[in-house]
């Protein structure tokens, strides 16, 4: 192999690696467990394996395909590491699912296929980022279908109700707290009402928002939601209170 080839070769995990961050790129704005790194040696690993696989030994035939299957099983045992339970939830296909398109991405590059390459990380990003309204609004659009329904049948689903989900940390990490209190706050059973921030004594800030749940009974959401903040090194307390409750 000349050095001309080996620099071609280089350029393509490279190429590998810039697609995978752009795809991992909407997974760390939405601060998943798999972000811009995860998805770029994600990428780059799927297309060092496919380009090894390219360059046969002597007496040998490459076949990168049959790399690229076993790339394809590796990836799913990495996948199943980012999906969580929680309850009758789960958490993290998404997130799974963007880690096995780009190991895809990565070994269309470095199965020497950069436009395919490109197209392909390009469709992943705008399916993350498109979709996710869409989806969100279908779902809502379900659950008032269901709430219909079972007025009609005679049954009470219970009148929507308010919640407070309070948050304290200090100024230095306001955004970051804001931002994974938002998170909490676009489950799909509930609706994001208002966010404000209220500064405390000495740097403490009180990050709250106000969320609305269609069934009271199922407040078990808002206690996941706020103890998922809660969890995090840079919160210094966290509660929720019914409206009503408040003050």
């Amino acid at each position: 192999m000349t050095l001309l080839d080996t620099g071609a070769l280089l350029l393509t995990a490279a190429l590998a690696a810039g697609l995978g961050a752009l795809i991992g790129l909407e997974r760390q704005w939405r601060m998943r467990t798999a972000g811009m790194r995860t998805n770029a040696l994600v990428s780059l690993g799927a297309a060092l394996f496919v380009i090894l696989g390219s360059q046969a030994l002597p007496g040998e035939t490459a076949d990168p395909t049959r790399v690229a299957a076993q790339v394809v099983s590796g990836i799913g045992f990495l996948g199943a590491g980012v999906i969580l339970r929680e309850g009758l939830n789960i958490r993290g296909l998404t997130t799974a699912a963007t880690l096995w398109c780009a190991a895809a991405v990565g070994s269309l590059a470095g199965a020497g296929m950069p436009l395919l390459a490109a197209g392909g990380a390009i469709l992943v990003s705008a399916t993350n980022i498109l979709l996710r309204p869409l989806s969100t609004a279908l779902n809502r659009r379900l659950r008032l279908n269901a709430e219909d329904e079972s007025t009609e049948d005679g049954t009470d689903a219970g009148a929507p109700q308010d919640f407070v989900l309070e948050v304290t940390t200090g100024e230095k990490s306001e955004q970051r707290v804001r931002a994974l209190l938002l998170q909490a706050a676009t489950h799909p059973e509930l609706t994001l009402r208002s966010v404000r921030v209220r500064h405390g004594k000495n740097t403490e800030v009180h990050v709250r928002a106000e969320v609305s749940i269609d069934d009271p009974e199922s407040v078990d959401v808002i206690e996941r939601a706020i103890s998922r903040v809660g969890t995090d090194p840079k919160v210094i307390g966290s509660r929720w209170w019914p409206v009503e409750e408040a003050g």
